[in-house]
């Protein structure tokens, strides 16, 4: 499903917008019947090209609102210095994101906390701690004027 039509791409956006939108307000908004329109959402999900629907989280309400990235260097290029550091970060609930970059760090994270406090407990006691680790980088978060994350 590499070409996707107008149409297609239109539900996709409203999706993403709203998850919870009704296969008929959908319909209506992309212009179709709501039959044909259930029908290429159910395609689209059967190619996976939509792998859920998530719940957006308040994470100030929930006492998580220090956000930043951290830019990590590993000692080691090794996949076995990567697996090791992986299993490690998997481990941090603190971590909401794991990405594995090129360029001059080896991942990016997105580490969610209550404060600076937690982050710290976390950059100092958690990934400090972690052998693999070469370089710790930090880019806290003042504002997201755009997060089109789910």
């Amino acid at each position: 499903m590499s070409d996707l039509d107008q149409r297609t791409e239109h539900i996709l956006r409203e999706l993403t917008a709203n998850g919870r939108i009704s296969n008929i307000e959908l319909a209506d908004r992309v212009g179709l019947s709501p039959s044909a329109c259930l029908r290429r959402v159910q395609d689209l999900e059967r190619a996976g090209l939509i792998k859920g629907y998530r719940a957006v989280l308040d994470r100030t309400s929930l006492g998580r609102g220090f956000v930043a990235y951290i830019g990590v260097g590993l000692r080691e290029h090794s996949k076995a210095s990567q697996e090791a550091f992986e299993r490690a970060i998997a481990r941090a609930p603190e971590v909401r994101e794991c990405h594995n970059t090129t360029g001059t760090i080896e991942y990016l994270l997105r580490v969610e906390c209550a404060d600076l406090p937690e982050y710290k407990s976390f950059h100092t006691d958690t990934l400090g701690a972690i052998p693999q680790v070469s370089s710790i980088t930090s880019y806290v978060v003042m504002g997201s004027p755009k997060d089109e994350r789910a």
